[in-house]
C-alpha cells in the first residue's frame, strides 16, 4: 500500500469514527482535513442517515449488553432494522444451550418488533433437536439461520439444515475465516485450535451440492484474506459475503462488488457498527450500488422467504 492509499484508508476510518457518539457534534474545524474531504462532519452524517440500511449480521448477548444499545446504535446510525443471532460459541453446544440463546433473541423481537428480528442458531452434531429448534424459531418469526463453527457447513451433518433452509427460503450465515495454513493470507489460524472453521473451499462445496441453498460468508473485513475469499466464490452465485468488521483495507468494498457482482455484497457490522457504516461510505461506488449493499440486497433475500421490509 503506498502512501496515499495509507491516507485515504486512514480517511475511510475516519468517515466511520466521524458517526460516533462523541464526535456527533464536531465542526469541520475540529476535524482532521483528510476526514471531511467530502464535506463536513454534519455534511456527511446527513448524508449517511438518507440511506435506509439492514443489518445482516449482528448479535446480541455475546456480552452483558441489553436490546436497547442495538436499538441505540440503530438510530444513531439510521438502521430499519437489525438481524439479530446469539450463537453459542463456546462448550459443546447441546440443544440447552443453542434453545437458551434463540430465547434471548425472541424476548429481544418482542420487545422491539419494528426494529429487532432474529436468526436462530443451532448445532448440527444434533439433527434432530436442530430441525425442532428450526421449527420452533420461525414459528416465531425468526427469518434467517446463524452457525457458529461446531460442523463445518460442508459437512453432510449440515445437510439436513441446508435442505430445511431451502424449503423455507432462508439464508445461512456461517461464521468464516481464512484458509488455514495457505501461503499469502493476511491471517492464518491454528487448525489445532479452530479445526472445524469453515473456509471458502467448504462453501464452495456446499454451494456446489445446494445450489438452490442461500449462504452467507460472513466478516470479510473480519480479518480473513478478503481477496482470496472473493475470488474463490466468484463463480458461485448463491454464496453472499457481509462486508462486517473492523477493518477498514483500502479497496475491500470495491473489489467485492467489482468481483462478485453488487448483488451479493451485504451490509453487515457484526457490531463494528461505524466502521461498517464508513467504509460503504467512503467506498468509490455509485450511488445506486451503495443503496443496494446498504438496503436491498438483503431485502431481496427476504423477499424469498415473505420477510421483506416494506
Amino acid at each position: 500500500m503506498n502512501r496515499r492509499n495509507f491516507v485515504r484508508n486512514m480517511a475511510g476510518s475516519a468517515s466511520g469514527i466521524l458517526l460516533g457518539s462523541g464526535l456527533l457534534q464536531a465542526s469541520a474545524a475540529e476535524t482532521p482535513a483528510h476526514a471531511t474531504a467530502g464535506g463536513s462532519a454534519e455534511a456527511r452524517i446527513k448524508k449517511m442517515m438518507s440511506y435506509r440500511k439492514l443489518d445482516a449480521h449482528v448479535h446480541l448477548g455475546l456480552s452483558n449488553d441489553p436490546p436497547e444499545l442495538n436499538v441505540d446504535f440503530a438510530e444513531r446510525l439510521g438502521i430499519d432494522r437489525m438481524y439479530l443471532s446469539k450463537p453459542v460459541t463456546r462448550g459443546p453446544g447441546a440443544p440447552e444451550d443453542f434453545r437458551a440463546c434463540n430465547d434471548v433473541i425472541l424476548k429481544a423481537m418482542k420487545k422491539y418488533p419494528n426494529r429487532l428480528s432474529g436468526m436462530l442458531t443451532l448445532n448440527p452434531q444434533f439433527p434432530k433437536e436442530s430441525l425442532e429448534e428450526i421449527k420452533r424459531c420461525t414459528g416465531e418469526g425468526m427469518t434467517g439461520i446463524k452457525v457458529y463453527y461446531q460442523v463445518k457447513i460442508n459437512d453432510p451433518l449440515f445437510y439436513p439444515i441446508i435442505e430445511k433452509a431451502i424449503a423455507l427460503k432462508m439464508i445461512i450465515l456461517m461464521h468464516a475465516e481464512a484458509s488455514l495454513g495457505i501461503a499469502g493470507y493476511r491471517m492464518k489460524y491454528d487448525q489445532k485450535i479452530k479445526p472445524l472453521v469453515s473456509r471458502p473451499e467448504d462453501f464452495i462445496e456446499a454451494a456446489t451440492r445446494y445450489p438452490e441453498a442461500m449462504l452467507q460468508y460472513a466478516h470479510t473485513g473480519g480479518g480473513p484474506d478478503w481477496e482470496y475469499a472473493c475470488k474463490a466464490l466468484r463463480h458461485h452465485k448463491n454464496v453472499y459475503v457481509d462486508v462486517s468488521g473492523s477493518n477498514n483495507e483500502n479497496n475491500m468494498v470495491e473489489f467485492a462488488v467489482k468481483t462478485l457482482g453488487v448483488e451479493r455484497v451485504l451490509f453487515g457490522s457484526d457490531n463494528m457498527y461505524y466502521q461498517s457504516v464508513g467504509k460503504i461510505m467512503d467506498a468509490r461506488l455509485t450511488e445506486e450500488d451503495k443503496k443496494k449493499i446498504f438496503f436491498d440486497n438483503y431485502n431481496n433475500i427476504l423477499k424469498k422467504g415473505g420477510h421483506h421490509v416494506d
